[in-house]
């Protein structure tokens, strides 16, 4: 599989962060199925980024510990002849889309092209071309009053991404290989909020997913016009009438397909590349959810999710609970489930 960078600017819209930074911009990791014996190693994140995102985060780890993590991503690869679905990831807030390299390159491996979204002066660790490592300005900003304009930000961003991407010019050279007919979004935290707010205005946005992230209004109140939707979090913050009150919320106006799963074990970040890392270097908490059975949770159920709503695949990791994965818990029970692949199959 193969990695490319592609930087978007939003001409026309200000940046809700920093009025002076002009027009908003985005920086885009662009994953594809590629042809193996080509390309070059592909970096985790530069040294200068992880030592921007370990200081925002507060962690103490050398930079060199996490820019030398190895991927199984190569640089400028030639890509595999076909079309394939797309699914757009968003971060959550305060960090970087390279968190999610470990799930984009699972997807990408089943036969996806997925766009890693970084949103700017959201999070520290993402270069800018000409402006170097932006901070994350938002990180002061945003509170509880101001989540939803934040969400809501999100969400333009992903729909201009779109555009940029499967609108009838793209500046990404390997555009040819989507099939815009079948596309999917997922995101942690704020980039969960945001891709349910991208589903509330966007029908291009086939299926969705929010991992660990709360739904504002437009998300929340929105059945999605009865697209599929799953909502997996930690069992702790996100069971039924936990703490965040707008997974119930949304749980009942969703009108198609949908799923409300939580882990047990699983804190905030076991959805994101931290958890794995943190045990690889000996800080997986002793009382919760080992980082690699997290990696593995949410690479099977975010990988069958879109297996099942965009490739049109059964998968009966997705009918309930299952031995093998005894930490997650199936909340409800959904009867509209039709799957959204050309209708090639429904559930009783």
């Amino acid at each position: 599989m193969s990695r490319d960078s592609l930087h978007l600017v939003d001409k026309g819209r200000r940046d809700p962060w920093v009025s002076k930074a002009g027009d908003r911009e985005l920086m885009v990791s662009m994953y594809y199925p590629a042809q193996k014996g080509t390309g070059k190693p592909a970096p985790y994140m530069s040294t200068e980024g992880a030592q921007a995102f370990l200081k925002q985060m507060k962690l103490e780890v050398p930079a060199k510990v996490l820019s030398g993590t190895r991927t199984h991503t190569y640089a400028d690869a030639k890509p595999e002849s076909g079309k394939f679905p797309l699914v757009v990831f968003s971060p959550g807030f305060k960090t970087p889309g390279a968190t999610l390299t470990g799930l984009a390159e699972d997807l990408t491996s089943r036969g996806y092209v997925v766009a890693v979204v970084d949103h700017a002066f959201e999070a520290a660790g993402v270069d800018f071309p000409g402006k170097g490592i932006l901070p994350c300005t938002a990180c002061g900003k945003v509170g509880p009053t101001s989540f939803q304009p934040a969400a809501e930000g999100r969400a333009k961003d992903l729909s201009f991404a779109l555009d940029q991407l499967i609108g009838s010019t793209s500046p990404w050279k390997h555009a040819g290989m989507i099939d815009k007919g079948r596309v999917g979004m997922a995101g942690h935290s704020l980039g969960g909020a945001g891709t349910a707010a991208t589903m509330a205005q966007d029908p291009r946005v086939r299926a969705g997913v929010n991992m660990d992230g709360p739904f504002i209004d437009s998300g929340s109140k929105s059945g999605l016009s009865g697209r599929p939707f799953l909502m997996l979090g930690t069992k702790a913050d996100h069971s039924p009438g936990s703490e965040d009150k707008t997974w119930d919320v949304a749980w009942k106006k969703l009108e198609g397909w949908k799923r409300w799963a939580t882990v047990a074990g699983a804190d905030h970040f076991a959805f994101t590349d931290l958890a794995p890392l943190a045990g690889q270097l000996g800080h997986d908490d002793p009382k919760g959810l080992p980082g690699k059975r997290a990696a593995e949770i949410t690479r099977d159920y975010v990988g069958a999710f879109f297996d099942e709503q965009l490739r049109g695949k059964d998968e009966p990791l997705l009918d309930g609970p299952s031995k093998a994965n005894s930490e997650v818990t199936f909340q409800h029970s959904s009867t509209r489930d039709a799957k959204d692949n050309s209708g090639t199959s429904s559930r009783p």
